[in-house]
């Protein structure tokens, strides 16, 4: 089996760009209810993963900042605590399937390190299921 048998193409995956703030990223999670959400540059590479827990610790840990002015704070100055790391396309199932263990999902990048989707753990565990008890 192919890792890209998996892959939730990026035009179906909520994500950020390093441009959009705080603001945006707060309503993204909202609107998609995811609890991390992956990020891409300019020219469309992976960069990381922010996460609900990074927004709660930015807001905290910044004087004067709150719901009103979050517009002003780019992601891209936002501390990732955690880094989802991100799998090849061309890639062996193998190193999918040890970062799917500890993510809940797997940025997957081309060559070039250029986005192109995420694997879910929750998919690859329904294939799994299924396959085992069929």
């Amino acid at each position: 089996m192919e890792i890209k048998s998996f892959l939730l193409p990026k035009d179906k995956v909520s994500y950020l760009t390093t441009s959009a703030s705080m603001k945006e990223a707060i309503e993204r999670l909202e609107a998609c209810h995811y609890t991390a959400i992956p990020i891409i540059d300019e020219e469309g590479k992976y960069v990381g993963t922010l996460s609900e827990g990074d927004l709660l610790w930015k807001l905290k840990c910044t004087p004067g900042l709150s719901f009103v002015n979050m517009d002003e704070v780019s992601v891209a100055n936002i501390r990732k605590r955690i880094y989802n790391e991100c799998v090849a396309i061309d890639a062996h199932m193998e190193d999918m399937l040890a970062l799917a263990a500890d993510q809940n999902f797997v940025p997957v990048v081309d060559k070039d390190r250029v986005f192109l989707g995420i694997i879910r753990r929750k998919d690859i565990i329904e294939y799994y299921t299924r396959n085992i008890t069929d």
